[in-house]
């Protein structure tokens, strides 16, 4: 979900931008100085949109401060011409502005007008928003994203399971979950999480009475700082309200990590950690209205950080994991060869 900051557009932005719907101008740069967007810049069109980009939009970055910017191109829609929204952050800059430009990104966009806004490019480096950056933007943009391993293995099951011939008689034989029930203060601290009051929710069996009770339940608890508040010799459900930013967005996305230490737990909290968790991500959705943006499975708490968090909820789409060359057989595996010469005929 992405919050906004309040700052608006003053008189002269406007003025530029219904201006710029009748194509007189190529390129806007937008800037935010006292709590206002304002016009930084603005260049009328020289040659056509390709040829005009680079020479217009390079000279108008700077390597240490976030912009926005508003590029034309020739196309055209029942709205007018159509436009490339270009927000540029630069991780050098101060990560107030930063935050400041990501905040007020959705609101500039809507002062603008959505309808007149064909592309959107994000980037932190200038070579990321030239010409051949937004080239390969749209490549990629494209492509299907890439599965995780844990999404691929689902697909493999979900293949097996469409083939998998049912006939009237197959009886189930397997568990699909243990419906524990929640406290009513786990409850409580779930909703407290969803509306964004807490950061951290964790949660854990209570086997003797066959409940799912209320661990440990925090405020404002950095990614970072995770492994500190996971128990590294128990099993554990853990709600957690990742706070960060991408592709210029700030967003706040509840992540589900289910943290089951290996063989430090006994086979019977495994075997009820494990069939428990689907009815209790149930009870999640459905009765607290939660939206969960990832589920997680993992075996040692320190693997909980930032780059964790946002390796899983958005994957990399330009990794390209090289494949393990086979060995090549040793010289002489199969032996010596062997000439077998045929049996000379016998005289008589």
């Amino acid at each position: 979900m992405s919050h906004q900051t309040g700052i608006q557009a003053n008189d002269e932005l406007k003025a530029v931008f219904a201006e710029a719907k009748e194509g007189n101008i190529r390129v806007i740069k937008v800037d935010i100085q006292d709590e206002q967007l304002q016009c930084a810049n603005r260049l009328a069109a020289v040659d056509d949109w390709e040829s005009d980009y680079d020479k217009l939009i390079g000279p108008l970055l700077d390597e240490q401060d976030p912009c926005y910017l508003f590029y034309r191109l020739d196309s055209q829609n029942n709205q007018g011409y159509e436009w490339l929204f270009i927000s540029y952050s630069p991780d050098f800059a101060k990560p107030q502005r930063k935050m400041l430009f990501a905040g007020t990104k959705a609101t500039l966009k809507k002062e603008f007008g959505g309808g007149h806004i064909k592309e959107e490019i994000f980037g932190t480096l200038p070579a990321d928003v030239s010409l051949s950056g937004f080239k390969k933007h749209k490549t990629h943009e494209s492509a299907p994203p890439p599965l995780t391993d844990q999404e691929r293995e689902l697909e493999i099951v979900k293949q097996q399971e469409m083939r998998a011939d049912i006939s009237v008689d197959t009886k189930q034989s397997h568990m699909t979950g243990v419906q524990f029930p929640v406290s009513e203060e786990a409850l409580a601290k779930l909703a407290e999480l969803n509306e964004k009051k807490l950061s951290l929710v964790q949660l854990e069996l209570n086997t003797e009475n066959e409940t799912i009770v209320l661990a440990d339940a925090k405020e404002n608890v950095a990614p970072n700082d995770l492994t500190k508040h996971v128990p590294d010799d128990k099993g554990r459900y853990i709600f957690y309200l990742f706070k960060h930013t991408f592709e210029g967005d700030y967003m706040e996305s509840i992540v589900f990590v289910y943290s089951m230490p290996g063989y430090k737990c006994s086979i019977k909290d495994r075997m009820l950690y494990s069939t428990c968790k689907g009815p209790l991500l149930d009870v999640a959705t459905d009765r607290v209205g939660m939206t969960i943006a990832r589920k997680l499975e993992i075996s040692e708490p320190r693997e909980l950080n930032q780059d964790f968090l946002q390796d899983e909820l958005h994957p990399r789409k330009d990794i390209i994991r090289q494949k393990f060359a086979k060995p090549p057989k040793p010289a002489g595996s199969r032996g010596p060869r062997r000439i077998h010469n045929s049996p000379s005929p016998t005289t008589n």
